[in-house]
């Protein structure tokens, strides 16, 4: 059994211990949560699946609860600065020493059953939250939904944010094949939302095959956007002169619309007034999504990664930086269509700098320039030694009222952040 004096110790350790970085499957990590949690109790629990939306949904989800008082336990990946990110009480995220005393909990039960990084955090949330004396617990899918880690425990609300293109190594290079894959969170008799304003059949299918109460956008329940704010309603339900979500974009009054069902779903249970409602979209904050950062030369981030995140952004941008020049400041994993997003993106992009990032699985500078003269994107900059360079050189080639755009990688604008956090 191993033992590590630090949360950085175990972390690097879970890296290399386990011979696959995604390694889809719930027979292991299903034994071991097993062991550590004999007799399955749990608290209630919303899991939320999607290709985009995930994390603003389970953002949303928690500033409303947090809102009506209530102790919420809150699961999600990737992180963006610390991991400790990943598993949060209260809005608060847990300390090292408790998410270490959770990974040698783990230690202790697992038998030498092999476990992938995720499936480890994943357990550790699990039995952190088991502990804590939660009202509710929100578990972010990390990979698809049906043989992700995270379906070990059995939802009480499940929602799927949207449906795209993305990971087609492991869930299939079409929506339906992929929302086949997403829609494993489903379960017989439990509400099952969909945000995607156009779900695959597929989706559709198996929700009808487990038996699940389904509801989808559009049909079940919707909005409407007023002069001042907007209106959900499902049915006769109505709830009028909502605050516009502080998260940006047209698709947030989707996941909005989304998750203001799933409380409605669970309202007989746990109960939610409509000014926490109100509180939580005023409230609610998610780093790197449309984040502007003010300046005389003003900064957007956004971890969009696929191209159906980057045509919200370009949506996004059209609509509230028009005729702006923008100096794009980019970084994708080698495993994404990196060629759709430079199709989609260089229309508004005068300036592209290529920031290369350290993870195993980003994109070398190498394929970068395949790629970007593939798709005959001449006005583009290689040569930095990463994100301070290359931000460096697009921020002196930049002029007032230009916007700087970082995009592409969460990892990307993990560093961003950590350089602003540190005041350069």
């Amino acid at each position: 059994m191993v033992r590590f004096d630090t949360l950085n110790s175990w972390l690097s350790w879970q890296e290399k211990s386990h011979p696959l970085t995604i390694d889809l499957g719930l027979e292991r990590v299903a034994k071991v949560y097993k062991a550590l949690n004999p007799s399955g109790a749990k608290p209630l629990t919303i899991t939320v699946a999607g290709t985009n939306g995930k994390g603003s949904c389970i953002a949303y989800l928690e500033a409303i609860y947090l809102a009506q008082g209530y102790r919420v336990g809150a699961y999600t990946s990737p992180h963006i600065l610390k991991y400790n990110e990943r598993i949060k009480i209260g809005g608060i995220p847990i300390s090292d020493d408790k998410i270490c005393q959770a990974f040698e909990r783990i230690e202790i039960v697992r038998n030498n059953t092999s476990l992938s990084y995720f499936e480890f955090g994943t357990l550790a949330a699990l039995d952190i939250f088991s502990r804590a004396n939660l009202d509710i617990q929100l578990l972010e899918v990390g990979l698809g939904g049906r043989l992700d880690a995270v379906n070990i425990v059995e939802p009480d609300v499940a929602i799927i944010s949207s449906i795209g293109i993305d990971h087609v190594a492991w869930l299939g290079e079409t929506r339906e094949a992929i929302g086949y894959e997403k829609a494993g969170i489903f379960r017989a008799s439990v509400p099952a939302i969909v945000g995607d304003p156009l779900p695959p059949n597929s989706l559709i299918q198996v929700a009808s095959d487990k038996d699940a109460c389904f509801y989808a956008l559009g049909k079940d329940f919707g909005y409407t956007k007023q002069q001042n704010g907007w209106e959900w309603f499902s049915g006769a339900r109505r709830i009028n002169r909502l605050p516009a979500p502080a998260l940006k974009g047209e698709h947030q009054y989707r996941n909005a619309s989304a998750v203001i069902m799933a409380t409605v779903q669970l309202a007989d249970r746990l109960p939610v007034d409509g000014q926490s409602i109100q509180t939580g979209l005023e409230n609610v904050q998610l780093p790197g999504r449309f984040q502007l950062i003010d300046g005389t030369v003003p900064v957007l981030l956004d971890v969009g990664h696929n191209p159906e995140a980057v045509r919200t952004l370009l949506e996004y941008l059209t609509q509230n930086f028009p005729n702006r020049r923008i100096h794009a400041i980019f970084s994708m994993m080698k495993d994404k269509d990196i060629a759709e997003v430079l199709r989609i993106m260089n229309p508004v992009v005068c300036n592209w700098f290529f920031a290369p990032l350290t993870n195993v699985r980003a994109a070398t500078e190498a394929l970068m320039r395949e790629i970007f003269s593939q798709q005959a994107v001449r006005n583009v900059s290689f040569g930095y030694t990463g994100f301070v360079d290359a931000f460096a050189a697009a921020k002196k080639q930049a002029r007032e009222g230009e916007l700087l755009l970082v995009f592409g990688s969460f990892f990307l604008v993990s560093d961003c952040l950590a350089e602003f956090q540190n005041g350069r």
